[in-house]
């Protein structure tokens, strides 16, 4: 009978921790934003050099996203100020329900995340401002262990498996990833 439940315990953490794999970082502040429209046609830039500013902060915002969601997962902190420097909803509502869950459950992320993120696409005209991610992350030292005893929790191993995610401008400038997935079915 207890086999069972455990079982059971460890499905449904699965099932949440699947959905939202990592987490971010934020400032603390938790105010609901909105994406920033395009730049005024008054100003003149080299799009190029836009551009490459975009990957460059769009990859910052992914990479700092990735690290604030492991540091909230190892502390399991759903609440973690950091989250909300590097993630905007919907997805930092589903990294900080993901986190909650594991907890709720007893778990808890540790380990290593290995990432080697690329752009995909930049579309600096779109309203918002966006640009697209696509990384093959390594989670095969990233474990979901229980708190208490630090067991693994059955059924939640890692592997390589595509990831995409979404960056996009906000009216204060910051470039906040707000949407992401995670392709189990997709190794890479």
């Amino acid at each position: 009978m207890r086999g069972r439940q455990l079982r059971r315990a460890a499905i449904c953490l699965l099932a949440v921790v699947a959905a939202v794999p990592v987490t971010a970082c934020a400032s603390g502040r938790e105010v609901a934003e909105k994406p920033m429209a395009a730049p005024q046609e008054g100003r003149r830039t080299d799009p190029d050099v836009e551009r490459q500013a975009a990957e460059k902060a769009a990859l910052a915002a992914y990479s700092g996203y990735l690290a604030a969601s492991r540091t909230a997962s190892v502390r399991s902190d759903p609440r973690a100020p950091e989250l909300s420097r590097f993630l905007a909803d919907p997805l930092l509502t589903r990294v900080r329900l993901s986190i909650h869950e594991a907890k709720e459950h007893g778990a808890m992320r540790t380990g290593t995340l290995k990432s080697d993120p690329t752009v995909t696409a930049v579309s600096l005209d779109a309203i918002p401002a966006t640009v697209d991610i696509q990384d093959c992350l390594d989670t095969s030292a990233y474990r979901l262990i229980y708190a208490k005893d630090k067991r693994v929790v059955p059924g939640s191993g890692g592997g390589r498996h595509l990831s995409t995610a979404t960056a996009t401008r906000y009216p204060d400038g910051r470039w906040l990833i707000n949407s992401g997935s995670t392709h189990r079915d997709q190794p890479c």
